[in-house]
């Protein structure tokens, strides 16, 4: 697994004012609500639960006051799910006046693994600034501690590193005022026989919920921003859930307003403390503009809609398609690469061919709408890359796509060609029945950004008990491990795999792993 900054300070961005503040005219509503801790816990070690650890009552939240501190102190605050806002408590004093200062720190943790670690510890290659820890100094008490900054969690770690041998700190009214523009009214839980897979729905609204904010969040505890990968598979989790059209538009604008000179749309935009592209692109990426903006056209026509952004979409894919040669070969560059999944331990062209053709399909349905007199030549383009893959990337003898110069086989081309309807749906339903005997269990991928389109691959060619299966031994074994919300990263034969060179700074809640909701309602629910 291996991912490159992108540093590209060299490229300028164009800035539409007009669809700027169409963004900022479908800015949400932001939800707010009082979460009390439900209990006191203390770290145990618990065999079936992530990194062997877990956590054990050890009183009510209420019994709270009734625990003072001293120098080396620690409690635990358990909430009971997870939570995204901001934590604040009151703190007095007990025994002799206060001759010193309280120090105090506060830890901050989505998973019991988390409290099990030592931030000194990180070595990895993010910022080491996202990690949820916090060291205040009070001079005087009481007095109420609340926190200006967000945080993502369910845990909360108290640990008083000093008062003094004359005094002791006692706390009390643990509150996090939590931030979403998701209105949980706004779903019901379709009607599932299957406990797991309910189970498995339920868990996927509330990340979905957790990331939506001020945009489509891919986390919150880290990034914090708005990606094109994790907006195109929130909004169709979204589509199946809360409904909320008006962020999904908004998001859209946001990329729309703020492409580069040479027309691409980043991977990602920032929006505090205003909006602001980022210097980095993915091939895919880019053209998944059009897939949004296609999907939501499915979900709701929009009219103005299509007209603001249509030529941003067609820029897409013009730009895409210079990196097609005549013959109908996707050729892929180093300074826009493909990415398809975290990982760079497979050759990914034949799946980069798979997506540019999924999504001309897509953008042909939108020129159509549009009368675009470009049409002809754009159907021109699809019919040469759908005959190089048939003709130079199918193996008919394995019965699957292969990629690269040494013509590998990989899981991922078989995924993408069959998500693209490369092949008629008897073809596509052989290719994937071959892929589960030969290349499954599934190696070298970790990310449920992938695995969605994997389980979405086999849906689409028929093997829904396959795909069922797959669900339930991914995102259900998280929940067996402990999870309440869906993880960034996730490689079920290496629970503590880290795309980062360390898993202190994972995302435990993350936008990219939410679309069980989207799987089950389009598939399943009849």
């Amino acid at each position: 697994m291996a991912f490159t900054f992108q540093i590209n300070d060299d490229v300028h961005f164009k800035h539409d004012q007009q669809l700027l503040a169409k963004a900022n005219h479908n800015r949400p509503t932001l939800h707010h609500q009082q979460v009390k801790p439900q209990t006191l816990v203390k770290l145990v070690k618990q065999a079936d639960q992530l990194e062997g650890w877990g956590v054990e009552a050890v009183a009510p939240a209420s019994a709270l006051a009734e625990q003072p501190l001293k120098r080396d102190g620690k409690l635990i605050l358990d909430f009971g799910d997870h939570q995204v806002g901001q934590f604040s408590i009151q703190i007095d004093s007990v025994g002799s006046p206060m001759d010193a200062p309280l120090s105090l720190k506060l830890k901050f943790a989505e998973m019991p693994a988390e409290l099990a670690r030592n931030s000194a510890d990180y070595d990895g290659w993010l910022s080491k600034s996202w990690i949820q820890e916090e060291t205040v100094h009070l001079d005087t008490l009481p007095a109420t501690l609340a926190l200006p900054r967000r945080y993502s969690f369910r845990y909360v770690e108290l640990t008083v590193i000093d008062t003094s041998p004359k005094w002791q700190a006692v706390f009390s009214e643990p509150v996090v005022t939590t931030v979403s523009s998701a209105n949980p009214q706004a779903v019901s839980v379709p009607k599932l026989a299957d406990p797991e897979l309910k189970k498995i729905y339920q868990v996927g609204v509330k990340t979905l919920a957790d990331c939506m904010q001020d945009v489509f969040e891919d986390g919150p505890k880290r990034d914090r921003r708005l990606w094109i990968g994790d907006l195109r598979l929130q909004a169709l989790a979204d589509y199946a859930t809360f409904k909320n059209t008006a962020l999904v538009k908004r998001c859209l604008y946001l990329f729309g307003a703020m492409p580069a000179e040479d027309g691409r749309v980043p991977a990602n935009v920032f929006t505090k403390p205003q909006a602001t592209p980022d210097d980095t692109f993915l091939f895919d990426y880019s053209l998944f503009f059009i897939s949004i903006l296609a999907d939501y056209q499915a979900f709701q026509a929009d009219a103005e809609v299509m007209q603001d952004l249509y030529p941003v979409a067609k820029r897409q894919m013009d730009v895409a398609l210079k990196q097609v040669s005549v013959a109908g070969e996707l050729q892929l560059t180093e300074d826009n690469p493909v990415f398809i999944d975290w990982s760079n331990d497979f050759d990914k062209a034949t799946a980069g061919q798979a997506v540019i053709i999924y999504v001309l399909k897509q953008f042909i349905q939108l020129a159509k709408q549009q009368a675009d007199p470009d049409l002809a030549t754009y159907q021109s383009q699809l019919a040469a890359l759908v005959a190089f893959a048939k003709t130079k990337l199918f193996d008919a003898d394995q019965g699957l796509f292969v990629s690269g110069p040494n013509r590998e086989v990989n899981v991922a081309s078989q995924v993408w060609m069959t998500l693209a309807h490369v092949l008629s749906p008897a073809e596509r339903q052989r290719v994937m029945q071959t892929t589960v005997h030969q290349l499954f269990p599934i190696t070298g991928i970790a990310t449920p950004y992938m695995y969605h389109h994997v389980t979405a691959a086999l849906f689409e060619a028929g093997l829904t008990d396959d795909a069922i299966a797959l669900m339930k031994n991914y995102w259900g074994k998280m929940i067996r491990l402990g999870a309440d919300t869906y993880w960034e990263a996730f490689d079920p034969n290496h629970p503590d795999y880290s795309p980062y060179g360390s898993p202190i700074l994972n995302s435990y809640c993350h936008a990219w792993s939410c679309t069980p909701v989207y799987l089950i309602d389009k598939y399943l629910v009849k």
